[in-house]
């Protein structure tokens, strides 16, 4: 995370009143074991980026206008102090269909949700119902800040006026526990890093990597 930006407090007051970013470490799959890590990065997507560039065209139901949807849940992602699992063996079962889907409602869609156990959730030792469990408590255990839930119109910010209004609304939220990448432009993810019992920490080194430049962040709709 980089230092506070000037006049940042500033810039989120401002903000309000309008409504009266990749891990660089290499990924060590050989030899990942299915509950051995330290930590979880919660990814949080700005829905408006993902439907304007990757989503367009999808027809997904987040990116119909008239939910208005803004961030939804990339995935909950074990992380090492140094690097992170993925693709991990377990004896778990796979989610069914019906139980992926009914993860829509945070993560966008039933097929994320399962893209997410297969790389993310086999890592963290649960059953898939855990994992997936553990998703909505770590997503509800942050609060959105309500700028961005009724943002009227599109705003260029720069990551640490996005990562300020996270913290004035999430006390125990610190400022290297949190950073804000971007996609061509525009406002990609809000990562927030967690304990194992989904308690706010500091991220490690290399899960700090934010925007540098100011960041498109469209209005939802």
């Amino acid at each position: 995370m980089n230092a506070r930006f000037p006049l940042a407090a500033a810039a989120v007051a401002a903000l309000a009143a309008l409504t009266a970013p990749v891990l660089t470490a290499p990924a060590a799959h050989a030899g990942d074991v299915a509950g051995q890590f330290d930590y979880y990065v919660l990814a949080l997507s700005w829905s408006p980026s993902w439907c304007a560039t990757d989503g367009q065209g999808r027809n997904e139901p987040q990116c119909e206008p008239r939910r208005r949807t803004g961030f939804v849940v990339h995935g909950l992602w074990p992380q090492y102090e140094r690097g992170w699992p993925a693709n991990c063996a377990t004896p778990e079962r796979d989610p069914s269909r019906r139980e992926s889907q009914a993860m829509a409602d945070v993560m966008g869609s039933g097929g994320l949700a399962w893209y997410q156990w297969q790389k993310h959730g086999r890592c963290s030792g649960l059953s898939a119902q855990g994992y997936y469990q553990a998703v909505r408590d770590a997503a509800a255990a942050v609060t959105i800040p309500p700028v961005f839930r009724m943002l009227p119109r599109d705003v260029r910010l720069p990551a640490p006026v996005v990562e300020d209004a996270f913290i004035a609304v999430n006390p125990a939220m610190m400022r290297d526990g949190i950073t804000v990448t971007c996609d061509g432009g525009r406002v990609d993810e809000v990562r927030i890093c967690l304990t194992r019992d989904l308690q706010p920490r500091a991220c490690a080194p290399d899960s700090r990597r934010d925007c540098r430049a100011p960041m498109l962040m469209e209005a939802p709709g």
